[in-house]
């Protein structure tokens, strides 16, 4: 009896240069919590607006006192299921590109090369005025220096390395300025209300162009950086799959819809497509 996954298998099989789009729903498995629900709609608040983060101190202190707290699980993060297969699909020369929503680094860690961060890395930290960027677990000796007495906070942890800290006060929060220039601090990511940079839309765009499918992992879609390129590959003739727990912005333009944790689903798929590979001489 067929399964979803043989239906999975045989669309990858059938397409053997995929780009990959993923979503949040690929690193749950690895402790990082996603933001929608199984329709599509927030959980919680929505993450910090770029303009609310650049125009408001009160704002700064709040973003950075959360990230110490919920940077212990953002930092220590591994790789899950759905990362690895990702990358053993990859080695079988499978994926022409993970094109990645989320900002966790995994996929890189899990040992895809292939990889295009549309949103930008959480582990690092940009200087809004000379552009100098440092590790963000270097920034993170400097807030608990500055800031021993939140060392020892316990919060719920919430997604891209935030934390639940409501009823506390951030009046006296101290965030670090810029080493080289005294310039502003912000994560290397894309915030909400910010614009991708355009050489990122330009090299997913060329990667859609240049592809047989587009797979979906994880990803409501809800967020237009992300769907514009499930936009870009209905267009121009490119089947779309998805493998997603719940609704997605998208599915009236999938030829495939798989509804399954990702870790399950591509972990099945990187095993039958390994059992396609001819055995070596």
């Amino acid at each position: 009896m067929s399964t979803p996954f043989d239906a999975l298998t045989d669309f990858a099989l059938r397409h053997p240069r995929l780009v990959v789009l993923t979503g949040a729903g690929v690193s749950t498995e690895s402790g990082i919590p996603d933001y929608r629900d199984a329709n599509g709609d927030w959980k919680r608040s929505p993450p910090v607006d770029f303009r609310a983060f650049m125009g408001s101190e009160a704002v700064r202190r709040r973003y950075w006192a959360r990230s110490l707290v919920g940077w212990r699980v953002m930092g220590r993060a591994h790789p899950g299921a759905a990362h690895r297969a990702l990358a053993q699909l990859e080695q079988a020369g499978r994926v022409a590109l993970v094109l990645t929503q989320n900002v966790d680094g995994l996929h890189h860690a899990a040992g895809s090369r292939r990889v295009l961060d549309l949103h930008g890395r959480i582990d690092t930290v940009r200087c809004m005025a000379c552009e100098a960027r440092l590790p963000r677990a270097v920034l993170q000796d400097e807030l608990l220096a500055l800031n021993p007495d939140w060392a020892a906070l316990e919060a719920g942890i919430a997604p891209d390395g935030d934390a639940d800290l409501e009823g506390h006060a951030f009046d006296a929060f101290r965030v670090p300025a810029c080493a080289a220039c005294g310039g502003l601090l912000k994560p290397d990511v894309v915030f909400f209300g910010e614009s991708v940079p355009r050489e990122r839309v330009e090299a997913g765009m060329a990667a859609v162009r240049g592809c047989d499918a587009v797979l979906v992992a994880g990803s409501s879609l809800m967020v237009y950086s992300g769907f514009r390129f499930v936009q870009a590959a209905a267009a121009a003739g490119r089947p779309v799959a998805a493998v997603n727990l719940g609704r997605t912005r998208a599915d009236e333009l999938l030829a495939l819809k798989v509804q399954a944790p990702c870790g399950e689903a591509l972990e099945a798929l990187a095993r039958a497509v390994q059992r396609t590979v001819p055995a070596a001489a």
